[in-house]
């Protein structure tokens, strides 16, 4: 089946709070893309369609670094796939046509909390290994692409706000 990446509308929002509540053990993921929303804090925000039919989404924000750093980057979260469509590529579609835009909206880097064995596929590697930390204190599903030759190193990466006013 034919699947047409594009642009998040407001007229997706009702079907993506769907895939969000049945695709995580809790509404925090859904409660954050609509703060996000509200705030006029997402960067990129996609779905993918079938058929006219909402099947996934993703969605990216800008993080910000301690010490700052000249490099701009965005964290990708959350990625959501609808349970029957899993499997079939559609997260991944998502997420390269995501850095794809990134890249043209002069992005230097991405970084993310996800299954590492998932997500190096795509060229992410484990963040630490460039000196770079979270708020969240975990190591191995931290993880970063650089987008651009960026000197990114040694620094503590930050989520907006909105992340940490859910349990996500």
């Amino acid at each position: 089946m034919n699947t047409v990446i594009q642009k998040e509308t407001s007229e997706h929002y009702l079907a993506v709070h769907e895939i969000l509540i049945t695709s995580f053990k809790s509404d925090a993921e859904s409660k954050l893309v609509t703060a996000l929303r509200e705030k006029s804090m997402a960067v990129l925000s996609l779905v993918a369609l079938q058929n006219g039919k909402v099947v996934g989404h993703v969605l990216f924000t800008e993080v910000t670094t301690s010490p700052l750093s000249k490099a701009q980057g965005l964290g990708l979260a959350p990625l959501a796939v609808k349970s029957e469509y899993q499997k079939q590529g559609i997260g991944a579609q998502l997420v390269q046509e995501g850095l794809r835009l990134c890249t043209g909206l002069g992005y230097d880097y991405i970084v993310l909390l996800g299954d590492p064995e998932y997500y190096q596929r795509f060229g992410f590697k484990r963040a630490s290994g460039f000196g770079l930390q979270n708020e969240y204190g975990v190591d191995e599903p931290f993880m970063i692409i650089k987008l651009t030759d960026c000197d990114i190193q040694n620094a503590m990466i930050h989520y907006c706000q909105e992340f940490s006013l859910f349990s996500v």
